[in-house]
């Protein structure tokens, strides 16, 4: 088997045609990889399947707390942000020259390229910490749209106010299942087609909450709005008022983020057109196509239930019928998230792998492979130690997510702890070294200017964060139903 950290730079000139497959030499590329065929329409894919999470379903509610003004005003300045810096990012890929340079696989590398020492280890702190717990809080979130399908069902038969509790737990074990399968894709590469069916799910359930808001707007049955959201003293008291407009900001931005995998999906994509020309193109894309959707769930989310917005607009029951409906949608959102949950594990299993593969490249368990042949698919190559240490990874976050089921409310801490420094501070830090920019010069000031507003953002974020973590651990029950 081929190690994980190969360093090699062949003095192969890059083309963008592939090569011929009878000659194993010339299949590869410039750093002696397997050819690279990605494309900047597979990057959107990604990046659309990383970004529009079911969280685009609780924008309604965070407009709320912001108002018309506010709300949508920051939406589309953090779309800018993401797309401004995802730029810069991508142009770090390559160093020191962004079309020529010689490649970096992940995050961690890019900043040692051109950053290094410990700001390398605070970059996988942040990465790997908010990967962790996506993938944890994903189980939890895949369960509970399954769970609100079979609650769609009971609330049908028996009435809206009926007693519908059902358990979480086998749906997780479940999604668990599904993934320890999935999980033996080998790298980011062979993940297209996954990223492409999940991004239609996530497509399919955002337009149908669209629509059901817009069907609740036309029927005239709408709740109370305001240019600044909810009223102190009447939604809210005004310590709620303060701590959830700081949560809702965080919502909104840490909402676009995906430079946790931007490094790793770049290294998806053929070099002809350069890979920088060709990922910018796709952050384009995938930003203005996640704007989109982000406005219209949020501001018709906002229009149909006013003030009183839903966390979900699925799962919390914002919408009753037509139950089949609402069942699809959620289903979608499981089928979105397990294609989700593989784009934010596979730089895990990477990280792990190409480590063991470096310390003990002797060793017979983690280094080789045997071909298999499995029935439709062909003959495909399994590893012992990737079969064990992604299965053990699956199983242990499908635990944590069992015993911590509110932990979606941790992961806005996380989310806040891990977004100034990926979205914003290193691909700026990155940006000013590779192109030398002069320290107090306009752009420079700009730019640092940009990287302390956003600090300020997520310092406020992760405070409301904890605040909003403290009344969920307060407020948890383990079998609770919709009108608990």
């Amino acid at each position: 088997m081929k190690s994980f950290n190969t360093e090699r730079d062949p003095p192969a000139a890059e083309s963008g045609d592939v090569y011929d497959v009878s000659d194993p030499t010339k299949n590869v590329d410039d750093d002696g990889r397997e050819k690279r065929t990605g494309t900047w329409l597979t990057a959107s894919a990604h990046i659309i399947t990383a970004v529009i999470g079911s969280g685009v379903l609780s924008l309604a509610w965070a407009i709320a707390q912001l108002g018309w003004i506010a709300g949508t005003l920051i939406l589309v300045i953090f779309s800018f942000i993401t797309y401004f810096t995802s730029t810069m990012l991508a142009d770090c890929y390559r160093a020191p020259d962004p079309v020529t340079g010689k490649r970096n696989y992940t995050y961690m590398d890019v900043v040692r390229s051109y950053l290094g020492g410990r700001k390398v280890q605070l970059c996988g702190v942040a990465q790997y910490g908010n990967l962790i717990g996506i993938t944890v809080g994903y189980t939890i979130t895949a369960s509970i749209s399954l769970v609100a399908v079979g609650k769609a069902n009971c609330f049908h038969e028996k009435g809206h106010e009926a007693d519908c509790t059902i358990s979480n737990y086998p749906y997780m074990a479940v999604f668990g299942i599904i993934q320890i399968i999935l999980s033996q894709i080998p790298n980011f590469h062979k993940l297209s087609f996954l990223s492409l069916i999940a991004a239609v799910m996530s497509f399919t359930y955002a337009t149908i909450g669209i629509g059901l808001a817009i069907a609740t707007v036309a029927g005239g049955k709408v709740g109370k709005t305001n240019m600044t959201g909810t009223v102190v003293g009447v939604d809210v008291t005004a310590a709620q008022k303060i701590w959830r407009s700081f949560q809702a900001v965080g919502d909104i931005a840490f909402a676009y983020a995906y430079a946790t995998v931007l490094i790793e999906i770049q290294d998806t994509l053929k070099s002809s057109p350069a890979e920088n020309k060709a990922m910018k193109r796709a952050s384009l894309v995938g930003v203005s196509t996640t704007t989109f959707f982000y406005i219209l769930c949020g501001c018709l989310g906002y229009a149909a239930f006013g003030n009183k917005a839903p966390g979900d607009l699925l799962t919390d029951f914002g919408f009753y019928e037509p139950f089949w409906l609402i069942d699809f949608a959620n289903a979608c959102i499981a089928v979105h998230l397990i294609g989700a949950y593989q784009v934010f594990a596979q730089p895990i299993f990477q990280f792990v792998e190409k480590r063991c593969n470096r310390n003990w490249p002797d060793n017979k368990f983690i280094t080789s492979e045997y071909s298999v042949n499995v029935p439709f698919l062909g003959k495909l190559n399994i590893s012992l130690f990737r079969l064990v240490w992604r299965t053990a990874y699956v199983v242990i976050t499908t635990v944590v997510a069992m015993i911590f089921p509110f932990f979606n409310a941790i992961l806005g801490l996380i989310g806040a702890a891990s977004f100034w420094p990926l979205t914003v501070y290193f691909p700026v830090e990155m940006h000013i070294a590779q192109t030398k920019a002069q320290k107090y010069s306009p752009r420079w000031i700009g730019l640092k200017m940009l990287c302390w507003v956003c600090l300020i953002v997520s310092l406020l974020a992760a405070a409301g964060s904890i605040a909003g973590l403290v009344g969920s651990v307060k407020t948890y029950k383990p079998f609770r139903t919709i009108h608990e």
